[in-house]
């Protein structure tokens, strides 16, 4: 693969080291280090070749190479032993700390002798005791290999445990990790468990750690029953060894726990995730514990019956969960006894077949936001037909049939189960059709069918295809002899080609105009079809009602109010007269919905609860729960939540009663979730925004489940729950429509964006900075959209400014402005702006002031513009804003004068506070600001003692105690001052200083817009 140029001298050698040494690990990095061990010999100067191999044995040791890692060190130590004063004392540390990693690599290798291990253990001692160094780490490896033995281990333990650590000891959290193991192996998890708390919580970490520790903790933690810590530990610790062939075996485990837990499905999914790692993993010992813990998870799911799944397995061929399993076993069992042939035991078969014989420990362990099954784990699975659950289906071939009929006459939800069995039927070879006048030809069969097929396709939104299917059935029904359900179909077609999309900024102008004109076909369909049944004339009266509503919810003009209510009418009339109450129901759904529509909400509620009335003494059962759902979300337009959430709630458990698409679920749950929120549960909020992507997934609807789980994913970020959120987008990004690119862009890329926040929030800048940089860079083409794109590169410019990366922040900021030029974005752009400047200041001091000062410039032209624009900021103004940036841009430059009279602008520009002025906080943590900096950095503390007095008194008569508290406490430093030398960055940053942070408006998001759509009365 090509590589950077080669090096010319031991510079640029170094810096290539270096540059490299910022790289992940991996092919990529170990070529690179390769190359340049080449590149090394060509120099006279040892040195730089002892660094190049010391990076290259890095590079083999965590990217999982353990053949190559100690070939390597014995050039290191021939090296060290023939020219020792190459070693400065740094290269001396790395050298005898890199006896454990050639222990660590020579017993993960099955062809290296026991001899071999030992010789490696006594020439390390020897070493070690030639150097006069502490023998604990020797002892620690001594202990190590009789773990991996399997032998007693108690003696070697007390050895190493009881020993003093020093500096070249393992580090930690690594040491923390072998005694809970030795704790774990004696059957005692509780104190495995305390052992293990340092690491677990955060508070010790290295390379591998916590990520390992986590994958032993597990299974422990939910044997003593801490479910919802292990949970956790499982999103976070999974995600850190992801992928990574170096960290195989902790792959293995979470795969393992996700089978006793009941989560097979997650199990299959992180298994191809890390379909990598079965090819990628030259480490025997590691892929033994992979394959192990992949073999644990393949096995629970051929047990549960579902062995022709598909899975991810070797790279050549496609594998089914049992063929896979059986593949994977071949190849442990055989990696398994190679170690026991050469370890003289059976400990590594025994391990394995103790972790294959484990039982689940749960019967389910929710661990994702995103719940699924093995039965969603088959590809493009069918959707479930729903069960009818009032109405059984007839043996006689007419007699179900002429059910059918009768059911979708009266637009019953269980008319679908007769029609899904009538198509099942009539497609076998051997169909015979009935010769009964009562069931009519089998050409009206087939036209019955295909109208059923149409309407399922308009319920999808698919209105090209309604439309086709509508027509062709028309011409069937002409055929047998039915003027009537033709007319019906025909006016069907009408209106599914008028809602067909359309293009360019005029396409409600037109959908407008395509709906009037479908209404007067419909309405000349009407008057040129004679003898129609009683329901079909219904169904064309709600059908023109129907394409007026639809006019009406496109253009939202009042002119348009009038025509629907005057067809309803019509409709409700012609319904009560034949006795209709399918019909007369729908009249009364269209009737609220448009009375919603225009803003009439109380009358919109009047007419619902008149119906409700109705439908509970008269039926039709079924429309109650869509009612109630009409109902809850007019409530939420009105701003009663409570009683949406009960509307909302009851709708649910009524529509339980029928199948599962008989109501449209996924929307009920969407407004519970907006309930939810207005009553301040955003946990039960959750619960319904992923239940609503979950049934939009199961009917089909892969965009509108996408955009839930979007809104999903928000939330849970938005409450701190960071692990779910990249877990469950995670888990998106890598559904197959998703990878094959078939999904909307935006959607896209809002998922996108909402991951790299969280990794944002989870402290992974190095990720989160390189998802942003890539986002902007493919946002830089949304020619229409350039909003979007000035606010992806301006939070991308933040977070290349967290990481120090000035220039980098400096172009993407410089896109920002440009995409904001054409599409304002003008707090987003301050905040972004502002935000830099401190970043920049914080971390270069005065070497950064002028680049900051820079930063503030574009944002005073942002501010200059907004005003022009009489943009209206969100919370504080943005010239405020600036002038308190500038205070903490120049104190932090040291320009204590320039900062102070910037703080002083900042506090005229806010003005005196008031009782119920909620810029209190932000005035007090101006005047604290400015008594910092006049009373500590420009030591003159009388003048800023009589500001920080007069505001504390201030507050206190406005009622604002609590924000005295952070002025009395400066004003007692002022008073009592320490001796030593400030040296206080609090002091500039505050308790709540009011920082900029860019959140940018999501690209995507589903429509929560409340009241009701014309499409909710559709029957």
């Amino acid at each position: 693969m090509p590589t950077a140029p080669h090096p010319q001298n031991t510079d640029e050698l170094f810096q290539a080291l270096q540059e490299n040494d910022q790289l992940p690990y991996g092919r990529t990095r170990t070529v690179a280090a390769e190359e340049l061990v080449d590149a090394a010999e060509q120099f006279a100067e040892p040195g730089p070749l002892a660094y190049a191999l010391f990076e290259l044995q890095e590079a083999y040791t965590y990217g999982s190479e353990p053949r190559k890692s100690p070939v390597v060190f014995a050039r290191l130590l021939n090296l060290f032993d023939e020219q020792p004063d190459v070693f400065d004392e740094r290269m001396r540390h790395m050298l005898f700390w890199r006896f454990k990693w050639v222990a660590n690599a020579l017993r993960a290798l099955p062809e290296v002798p026991l001899t071999g291990l030992r010789q490696w253990l006594t020439e390390m001692r020897d070493r070690y005791v030639k150097a006069d160094l502490d023998l604990q780490p020797y002892y620690g490896q001594a202990y190590q290999l009789a773990a991996h033995l399997g032998e007693d281990t108690s003696l070697a333990y007390e050895l190493w445990a009881g020993r003093t650590r020093t500096r070249l000891s393992d580090c930690e959290a690594c040491e923390i990790c072998e005694r809970a193991l030795y704790h774990l192996g004696t059957g005692d998890d509780e104190r495995a468990l305390r052992t293990w708390e340092p690491v677990l919580a955060g508070k010790d970490s290295c390379q591998e750690e916590p990520a390992r520790s986590v994958s032993y903790a597990l299974l422990p933690l939910l044997r003593t029953g801490r479910t919802d810590r292990a949970r956790e530990l499982h999103l976070a610790g999974y995600r850190a060894c992801r992928r990574n062939p170096s960290m195989a075996g902790e792959v293995g485990r979470h795969l393992e726990f996700c089978a006793l837990t009941g989560n097979e499905a997650r199990g299959l999914e992180l298994l191809a995730e890390n379909r990598n790692l079965f090819d990628e993993v030259d480490s025997p010992l590691d892929l033994l514990d992979f394959l192990t813990g992949a073999e644990v998870l393949l096995q629970r799911v051929e047990l549960l019956g579902h062995g022709e799944l598909p899975a991810a397995g070797y790279a050549g061929r496609t594998w089914t969960v049992a063929g896979l399993r059986a593949e994977a076993r071949g190849r442990a069992d055989d990696l398994a006894a190679r170690f026991d042939a050469r370890n003289g035991t059976t400990a590594h078969a025994d391990r394995r077949s103790a972790r294959l014989g484990r039982i689940p420990l749960l019967e389910t362990l929710e661990l994702t936001l995103r719940t699924r099954g093995l039965d969603d784990a088959s590809p493009a699975a069918p959707v479930a037909e729903p069960i009818a659950r009032t109405t059984a289906l007839p043996d006689s071939l007419p007699e179900l049939i002429l059910q059918a009929r009768a059911l979708d006459q009266q637009g019953h939800p269980d008319a679908h189960a007769c029609w899904a069995r009538l198509r099942t039927l009539v497609a076998a070879r051997d169909y015979a059709h009935p010769d009964d006048p009562a069931v009519g030809p089998l050409v009206q069969l087939r036209a019955d069918l295909l109208a059923e097929e149409a309407s399922r396709a308009g319920e999808r939104d698919e209105f090209a295809d309604a439309a086709a299917l509508h027509e062709e059935a028309a011409a069937l029904y002409d055929d047998a002899g039915e003027p009537g359900h033709a007319a019906v179909s025909r006016a069907c077609a009408l209106l599914a080609t008028a809602e067909i999309p359309g293009q360019g900024v005029d396409r409600d102008e037109a959908k407008t105009a395509a709906l009037t004109s479908a209404h007067a076909s419909m309405v000349r369909l009407h008057e040129e079809t004679p003898d129609l049944a009683p329901f079909q004339e219904a169904r064309l009266m709600r059908l023109k009602a129907t394409a007026l509503g639809l006019r009406l919810q496109t253009s939202r003009s009042d002119e348009h109010v009038a025509p629907v209510l005057a067809e309803t009418d019509v409709l409700y009339a012609f319904a009560t007269r034949h006795d209709l109450v399918g019909q007369l129901s729908g009249a009364v759904l269209l009737r609220a919905s448009t009375y919603a529509i225009s803003g009439d909400l109380p009358a919109a509620v009047t007419e619902i609860d008149a119906l409700l009335d109705q439908l509970k003494a008269h039926g039709p059962a079924w429309h109650l729960p869509r009612t109630l759902g009409l109902r809850g979300r007019l409530q939420l337009g009105l701003r009663d939540a409570q009683a949406a959430h009960a509307d909302l709630t009851e709708a649910l458990r009524l529509a339980a009663d029928w199948p599962a698409d008989a109501i449209d679920t996924a929307r009920l749950h969407s407004d519970l979730a907006e309930a939810c929120m207005h009553l301040g549960r955003p946990d039960e909020a959750l619960r319904h925004l992923t239940r609503s992507a979950e049934v939009e997934l199961r009917r089909g609807s892969r965009t509108d489940a996408y955009c839930a789980y979007s809104n999903a994913a928000q939330l849970s970020l938005d409450l701190g729950r960071v692990e779910d959120c990249i877990a469950l987008l995670d888990s998106l990004l890598a559904e197959p429509d998703v990878t094959a690119g078939e999904l909307d862009d935006r959607l896209l890329a809002q998922l996108r964006l909402t991951r790299a926040r969280a990794l944002h929030t989870g402290e992974d800048l190095k990720a989160a900075t390189a998802e942003f940089v890539t986002l902007a860079a493919e946002s830089a083409g949304w020619d229409d959209d350039p909003g979007s794109h000035a606010m992806i590169a301006a939070e991308t410019a933040v977070l290349l400014g967290e990481s120090g990366e000035f220039g980098r922040a400096r172009e993407a900021a410089d896109q920002a402005l440009a995409a904001h030029a054409r599409a304002p974005r003008f707090d987003q752009l301050s905040n972004c702006l502002r935000e830099l400047a401190r970043l920049q200041a914080q971390q270069q001091g005065p070497d950064g002031l002028a680049d900051a000062r820079a930063f503030l410039v574009d944002a005073g032209r942002v501010a200059d513009e907004a005003r022009a624009a009489e943009y209206e900021a969100h919370g504080r103004s943005l010239d405020t804003a600036l002038a308190y940036e500038h205070g903490r841009v120049n104190a932090y430059a040291g320009e204590h004068e320039d900062a102070l009279a910037a703080l002083e602008k900042a506090l005229a520009l806010l003005g005196d506070p008031g009782r119920e002025d909620d810029r209190v906080g932000e005035w007090a943590e101006c005047v604290r600001f400015a008594g910092a900096v006049e009373g500590l950095y420009l030591e003159r503390p009388a003048p800023a003692l009589t500001r920080l007095d007069a505001a504390v008194s201030r507050l206190t008569a406005l009622g604002h105690t609590e924000e005295t508290e952070p002025l009395i406490s400066l004003a007692a430093r002022h008073r009592h001052p320490p001796t030593r030398a400030i040296d206080d960055e609090h002091a500039l940053t505050g308790r709540s200083a009011p920082t900029a942070t860019t959140h940018v408006t999501p690209v995507f998001r589903q429509d929560s817009s409340k009241g009701a759509s014309i499409r909710d009365a559709l029957a």
